[in-house]
């Protein structure tokens, strides 16, 4: 024979029921946050975190190659005034018949 009585088994299993029943309900009026929470950012059309990132991620890299496109350009710029300088000193220079 048992120790306890019997009442507080049945009580024990009963809380355990609840406790359980409490979980369910707390998961799922999570769920009913988290897509209520979806749909309201799709209506005010916000951005996650996530892809915000990707965002930045996305204009960082944009912006690292225009920086090394703007280096290029320099130095194009450069070596076609040297090549133009040097063409206009062909063109002014006296020519030389054989």
């Amino acid at each position: 024979m048992s120790d306890r009585p019997r009442f507080f088994d049945d009580l024990a299993g009963v809380a355990g029921g609840a406790i359980s029943a409490l979980a369910g309900l707390r998961e799922e009026a999570e769920s009913l946050v988290r897509a209520r929470i979806d749909d309201a950012v799709r209506k005010l059309d916000l951005l996650r975190r996530e892809e915000l990132d990707a965002v930045a991620e996305m204009a960082a890299n944009a912006r690292s190659e225009q920086e090394n496109a703007a280096v290029k350009l320099a130095a194009m710029e450069a070596r076609l005034a040297v090549l133009e300088a040097r063409l206009a000193a062909l063109e002014t220079a006296p020519r030389q018949e054989n």
